[in-house]
């Protein structure tokens, strides 16, 4: 028996209201209960969305709790070192983390079961591998820069390096997880599971007597890491080998390179684009401040997490339509994706505006100073939904290298004018920054869409009529 959204609705609400919800409470049931290969993204989109809703609220307190713990200095300090390290795991994967979701659907399709076995043995070992050279690195490098780095910032750093390994890793078994549809995989370990233990592990340190600072708070974060990546590692190995037939692997590197450096350079350029504010308010500005922006930023949030939901959702589904030649079908989703991006990125930048002070005040007084900066971040973040998750398009369809060039540029013009804004207005010349990038950045991607693939990504714009797929827009 299936349970039915409209039914449940028809019983519980009452009969006038019930009535008026009767044609979207059938939308979510045909979501919910379609076989197709739209009703699978559109429950995956579901799902993700509902793991960030909950991911928001445990990351948001979690780090209320931290904040007060630790105080606005040593918050801050974590904070930078934390968001540092978080994007060199990404970094360092090299695009393997996001050319698997691209080449494990291809080859499942094809039934290429020896490349499909490569692919997932060769993107572990590769990741492994290119993150213990980053952290070795990155090891040397502050040993080296010691002296010209802040005192307080140089333990806390050596200690997140120690994480950078199995933060990468984390990022590959994301990307394998969302390749093969597992978004409960893809998203809990990482958005539920790790903040959850960073939060146990600091309380169970701070009830021992450990000082309530930054270094502890790294110890926390590297227990955290381990034990979530490991259980992952494990679980979404054992479900892959499960379903692969038994057989010899064999390995394109050259392939499977070509696409995924440029891909790396998407994801570099992305990762420190959404992060490069707070990067640089602690290259200019004091741990206070940086504790200040970040946790506007934690507010801010929950506005972006519907699109990273849906791009969690989404991005498998459209390697499938591209490589099955399916033009109508790829236009159709992808603007529907625009759609599931941009509505409940509007509702949601209105709720934070509303409740966005007092949720500020629970981290302490003073960071109620970043609640002006919300408007303006919340209406950009809402601006860049407008587009929906164009580069995902743009990657899986094989324009990756034109796609790392519009974020390079994007990155370019975000750190420019951060070098230039902050030193002038403080936390504001950050949030302007990171505005006017998010606005260009969402005009370009919504162009280039256009002109290489003929789709109009962009909320208001009508639908055209679809032309069957050129192999050119495939990447072949």
């Amino acid at each position: 028996m299936r349970f039915s959204v409209a039914t449940a609705g028809e019983r519980l609400l009452p009969e006038r209201l019930s009535a008026r919800a009767q044609p979207f409470l059938a939308r979510i049931d045909a979501l919910i209960s379609a076989p197709d290969a739209r009703g699978e993204a559109g429950r995956n989109a579901l799902i993700a969305f509902t793991i960030r809703i909950v991911n928001a609220a445990i990351a948001f307190f979690s780090q209320v709790f931290l904040a007060r713990w630790m105080g606005e200095f040593e918050y801050g300090i974590f904070v930078l070192v934390w968001v540092t390290m978080i994007i060199l795991g990404n970094i360092s994967c090299l695009g393997f983390h996001t050319s698997v979701i691209r080449f494990i659907p291809e080859y499942r399709a094809k039934g290429e079961f020896a490349a499909l076995r490569g692919i997932n043995l060769a993107s572990r070992l590769f990741v492994l591998g290119s993150s213990t050279l980053f952290a070795a690195i990155g090891i040397l490098g502050l040993w080296y820069f010691a002296p010209s780095i802040e005192s307080y910032y140089v333990v806390p750093f050596y200690l997140g390096l120690i994480c950078l390994p199995m933060a990468a890793l984390s990022d590959l078994m994301q990307g394998v997880s969302r390749a093969n549809a597992w978004v409960i995989w893809a998203l809990m370990p990482t958005y539920f599971v790790r903040p959850l233990l960073i939060l146990l592990f600091m309380a169970i340190a701070l009830f021992a007597g450990y000082p309530a600072d930054a270094r502890t708070a790294m110890f926390a974060a590297i227990l955290a890491t381990y034990l979530t990546t490991l259980l992952q590692f494990v679980s979404v190995t054992t479900r892959v080998d499960r379903k692969l037939p038994a057989g010899r692997p064999s390995f394109r590197m050259r392939e499977w390179t070509a696409v995924s450096l440029p891909i790396f350079l998407v994801e570099s350029f992305f990762f420190l684009l959404t992060n490069a504010d707070v990067l640089m308010v602690g290259r200019y500005m004091a741990p206070t401040d940086v504790a200040v922006y970040f946790a506007t930023v934690k507010t801010l949030a929950l506005v972006h997490f519907v699109y990273f939901a849906v791009k969690a959702g989404v991005a498998q589904r459209y390697a499938s339509f591209m490589h099955g030649g399916d033009r109508a079908g790829l236009e159709t989703f992808a603007r529907e994706t625009v759609g599931w991006t941009f509505w409940p990125s509007l509702a949601m930048g209105i709720v934070v505006l509303l409740v966005g002070k007092p949720m500020l005040m629970l981290f302490g007084a003073a960071f109620t100073e970043g609640y002006p900066l919300l408007f303006l971040l919340v209406t950009c973040v809402v601006a860049r939904s407008a587009v929906g998750p164009a580069e995902s398009l743009l990657t899986m369809s094989g324009h990756q290298k034109i796609c790392a060039a519009v974020y390079a540029a994007t990155l370019a013009i975000n750190i420019g004018l951060n070098m230039l804004l902050i030193p002038l207005y403080g936390l504001w010349g950050a949030a302007l920054a990171t505005g006017v990038a998010m606005l260009f950045e969402a005009v370009i991607l919504s162009v280039t869409v256009w002109r290489k693939l003929g789709i109009a990504m962009l909320i208001f714009l009508p639908l055209k009529k679809a032309e069957p797929l050129k192999k050119t827009e495939v990447g072949i």
